[in-house]
């Protein structure tokens, strides 16, 4: 796990979240808005979305048919802006709009699981989790980390077991970036990375080769 831990340093020294936000609740909702698709596009969104509706009262009292036309690019448009406006109305009325360390209450939001949670709680509290996203999940399963079936949940405890507590939500990031511009779903840059030797796809893609 040190070889990792090493080369991922080396990589991202100063891994951070690539969702733009200026508030906590911004946060929250743009990792919701995040699933199935890149953060680059919830980015381009998010920069109109929170420009017009600037604060959690003005999103909760939003036009649906607004926040449809806004987000429409990421898909799943009607229920993405419907859990917006959810997530909107209950911080205002149940935490006076702070987005507490809660995991129980944060998973109880529509559109919002185990996974968006982690982030939030990772960036905002510091905490010490990872979360498992599809970058997270190709990575883990082809260095070996992970199991071919496993499901993302197995993969979290598995990632948690492995690697130091205090290095998961820094680890978290790394990978997220790691399967982002190296280790990708098509061509991944297998012939730069030094982690090749780990790696069961390299391995299995290079045996006559080796």
């Amino acid at each position: 796990m040190n070889d990792i831990i090493a080369y991922l340093d080396s990589l991202f020294p100063n891994p951070h979240c690539e969702l733009n936000y200026k508030k906590d609740y911004e946060l929250l909702i743009s990792v919701m808005l995040s699933a199935q698709t890149t953060d680059k596009q919830v980015n381009k969104v998010t920069d109109i979305l929170y420009k017009k509706y600037n604060s959690l009262e003005k999103l909760a009292s939003a036009n649906i048919e607004d926040i449809i036309t806004i987000i429409r690019p990421l898909g799943n448009y009607n229920k993405k802006a419907s859990n917006i406006i959810e997530i909107s109305k209950r911080l205002i009325n149940d935490t006076n709009g702070v987005v507490i360390n809660n995991r129980e209450y944060l998973e109880s939001f529509s559109g919002v699981g185990r996974k968006t949670v982690n982030v939030v709680l990772a960036n905002l509290y510091k905490e010490d989790v990872i979360a498992v996203d599809t970058h997270v999940t190709r990575v883990s399963k082809r260095l070996g980390l992970a199991a071919h079936n496993d499901d993302v949940l197995t993969i979290e405890r598995k990632l948690s077991r492995k690697f130091p507590k205090n290095k998961l939500g820094r680890l978290h990031h790394q990978l997220v970036l790691f399967g982002r511009y190296y280790c990708k779903a098509k061509n991944p840059e297998c012939i730069s990375c030094k982690l090749c030797e780990l790696c069961r796809y390299y391995k299995k893609n290079n045996e006559g080769n080796r």
